[in-house]
């Protein structure tokens, strides 16, 4: 890496260009990067510290280019953009694939039973709700009692699609009842998001000009917004719950896969991993954060 005239590097600054998918994608595979989540948080602050100096303006002297965007990078994925205090690991954007693919391969493994179909639902709104509290917007704040409402909303609107579906699949071909958990976290996607965040859909959003002056407070903007992190979330889960129960439906009739059950669970949540590794930035950058 070269170094710099240590008072021009803007380490705000978008380093691809965020009016486009590809730049929104490459952004986002950066701060997704699951690999951020095992650093220790001692490696996490000294990154901090890196940033907040050279926002100050005063690098330390032989820092390349290359460790501040690395600095940025860690600073993205750990700490939260409004408050700047590090976030728990589960609600990190590091965390979404192995947290994700561990939740949707077994939610799409144990599929037929009520009580595991229960127990994976409330698990992954857990999970979820954990995200959306570690990600809320720092301006709009939520009262626990809103998150305890909105949580149980999500998971009884999840749980009531996946088992009444569970019930009205039994005569339908198998496939369909494989589909089940797709639609369960469809559903409750679309309730949680809002609930989560009513304030800023009650109050508006900010609204900024280009030059990031505020200029009022928008409702439109708020449900708008709001209404692309549904689309988001159900795209980010679409292809792994919609494909992978195909192709598992193909490999279960074969007899190797018939001798190994056991290893059932681990192949779907390997497999959901690869989907997800694209998908979770892929679906961050379907809209641009500004518009």
């Amino acid at each position: 890496g070269k170094c710099l005239p240590l008072t021009s590097f803007d380490i705000d600054a978008p380093r691809w260009d965020q009016s486009t998918f590809m730049g929104r994608l490459k952004h986002f595979f950066n701060i997704t990067d699951c690999r951020t989540a095992v650093l220790p948080d001692s490696r996490l602050d000294e990154a901090k510290a890196l940033v907040e100096s050279c926002r100050a303006g005063s690098v330390p002297p032989g820092t390349t280019e290359e460790q501040l965007h690395y600095a940025k990078k860690l600073y993205d994925s750990a700490f939260h953009p409004d408050t700047g205090d590090r976030m728990n690991i589960i609600g990190r954007m590091s965390f979404q694939v192995p947290g994700g693919m561990a939740i949707t391969g077994c939610m799409l493994q144990f599929y037929r039973t009520v009580p595991a179909v229960v127990f994976w639902q409330w698990v992954n709104q857990s999970f979820n709700a954990l995200v959306n509290y570690t990600n809320r917007n720092a301006a709009s704040p939520i009262t626990p009692k809103q998150i305890g409402v909105a949580y149980i909303t999500a998971t009884s609107t999840a749980l009531a699609t996946a088992v009444g579906l569970n019930l009205y699949t039994k005569k339908a071909p198998p496939l369909v009842a494989r589909w089940v958990p797709f639609a369960a976290v469809a559903s409750a996607n679309c309730v949680n998001i809002p609930m989560m965040r009513q304030q800023e859909i009650l109050n508006g959003i900010a609204v900024t000009d280009e030059n990031g002056n505020k200029l009022g407070h928008s409702k439109v903007a708020a449900v708008k917004g709001i209404t692309q992190v549904v689309i988001s979330r159900i795209t980010m889960a679409a292809p792994g719950m919609i494909i992978l129960p195909i192709i598992m439906q193909r490999l279960e009739k074969y007899k190797f896969m018939q001798r190994i059950t056991f290893l059932h669970g681990p192949i779907q949540v390997m497999m959901v991993g690869a989907f997800l590794i694209f998908m979770v930035p892929a679906a961050c950058s379907l809209f641009p954060q500004r518009w």
